[in-house]
This record gives C-alpha cells, sequence and structure tokens, in this order.
C-alpha cells in the first residue's frame, strides 16, 4: 500500500495529537507533513475555501474543527466553504468539541484521573460544554498532578488549567483508546470510518 501524505488544518495542539493518534490506529500508511493553525477556529474558518482549493490541487487535508454553537455539520460546511468539500479535503467535525472525542473512552480517562467510570457521560455528543464537563471531571481527580494541569488556578478567569493541553495529550498519546471511544461518539465514528477508508484523488 502507497504511504498517504496529508496537511493538518486544527484549531489547537489537543486536535492535533487527537488526529495523529486516531491515523496511527487505523495502522494505514498516513504520512504527516505540516500542521497549520493551533490558534483557534476563527483561522480555520477564515481559510477554509483555501484548503478546498490545495485539496483540489492535489495536496490531501484534513481538516478537523469543533462542532461549538453551530446547530449541524453540513450546515458549518457550507457556511466554511461556500461550496461541496473537494474529496482529498478531509473535513470532520468533533460534537461539539474535541474534549467529547476524549472523553469517549471512558474506561481510560476514569482511569486516567482515577475516578469512578459511570462519571463520565455516556454520550459526550450531547454535551453542551464537552471542555467544562472534562474540566468539572478532573476536579474530582485523585491524581494531583493531572488536578493542577487541567482545572483553572484560584483566583484567575482561565477556563482550563496552566498545562491543559500538555497534560490531556500525554493521555491521548499514551492511553486514549479510540476504538472503544468510537461506540460513544457516532462524530468521532464518522471520522475514524472515513480515515480508515480514504483514498487520495489523484
Amino acid at each position: 500500500m502507497s504511504p498517504i501524505p496529508v496537511h493538518l488544518a486544527i484549531e489547537d495542539d489537543l486536535s492535533e495529537m487527537v488526529v495523529r493518534r486516531l491515523l496511527a490506529d487505523t495502522q494505514r500508511e498516513y504520512f504527516v507533513g505540516a500542521a497549520f493553525g493551533r490558534t483557534g477556529y476563527g483561522y480555520l474558518r477564515n481559510t477554509a475555501p483555501n484548503w478546498n482549493a490545495a485539496a483540489a490541487a492535489g495536496t490531501p487535508i484534513i481538516l478537523l474543527t469543533d462542532l461549538d454553537r453551530h446547530p449541524c455539520a453540513s450546515g458549518l460546511i457550507n457556511t466554511w466553504l461556500g461550496a461541496a468539500p473537494h474529496p482529498n479535503l478531509i473535513f470532520r467535525i468533533a460534537v461539539r468539541e474535541v474534549e467529547s472525542w476524549i472523553l469517549a473512552d471512558r474506561e481510560g480517562f476514569s482511569q486516567f484521573l482515577k475516578i469512578s467510570n459511570v462519571l463520565v457521560p455516556l454520550q459526550p455528543d450531547q454535551l453542551p460544554d464537552p471542555k467544562q464537563t472534562l474540566v468539572n471531571l478532573a476536579r474530582r481527580s485523585r491524581v494531583r498532578i493531572v488536578k493542577e494541569s487541567i482545572v483553572p488556578r484560584r483566583g484567575t478567569t482561565a477556563i482550563q488549567g496552566p498545562d491543559y493541553n500538555g497534560c490531556l495529550g500525554e493521555f491521548v498519546r499514551n492511553d486514549w483508546d479510540s476504538i472503544a471511544a468510537v461506540d460513544h461518539s457516532p462524530s468521532l465514528s464518522r471520522a475514524w470510518t472515513k480515515f480508515m477508508t480514504y483514498e487520495p484523488d489523484w
């Protein structure tokens, strides 16, 4: 099987780590080149037509963004692109945030925090604010360094802790079970299916 070269367009470091782990778990020969973005959804929204044009020119691109408050994934894609995505643009949307995909590995994440797995939601795609749910779960963690990394410090206006991406990135790289997570997140399942079946349109 020939290698599949792809570039990434992602919102942040955590999204990049999730995509890289998913591609590795497919056991297909994806070769990741450059990763663009890491500055939030605004950059991705403004540059989405450019990624579609690059894809049409023969450059496979994986674009991952969060659905956030948008009512539906197809509507978001239409709004951002103004056209149908080229087959080489793998446009995936985490419902509602990439944190829902992390939470979808209920057993692995509960073990990471050292909390009961019954506390982790069964259907994270249905959460209105997966990041806040994740942070609230981390408040219960019996692992001090994990809690201090993920939970905002007292007296700050931050919505996440000082090493949020680093701590969760370590979990994603080393312990996240993406196969188990697929069963609890329809949006992750769709992304997984796409990564497993994608063939470049040369």
